[in-house]
């Protein structure tokens, strides 16, 4: 069995590595416009994120959404 995911365009990205991308690029107030919860919109940090999204699925897969809505705008935008 192989371990390649061709398909999968989240192959190879951490949790931390979306959540600071996102945050960098949103910032924490849109990320909790975007996503609501608590750990985006009180007091927000990395690590406080990570604890909740490796704990809860659905939230976690909003931020995957979101991640790869961010990564369609980054690619589509041209470099000048």
């Amino acid at each position: 069995m192989t371990d390649k995911q061709d398909n999968n365009p989240l192959h190879g990205i951490t949790l931390e590595m979306m959540v600071s991308q996102l945050a960098q690029y949103y910032g924490w107030d849109e990320m909790g416009r975007a996503i609501r919860i608590r750990c985006f919109n009180n007091d927000p940090s990395v690590q406080s994120s990570l604890k909740f999204l490796r704990k809860t699925p659905w939230a976690r897969k909003k931020v995957e959404d979101l991640y790869l809505r961010y990564k369609r705008e980054t690619m589509e935008k041209p470099d000048f």
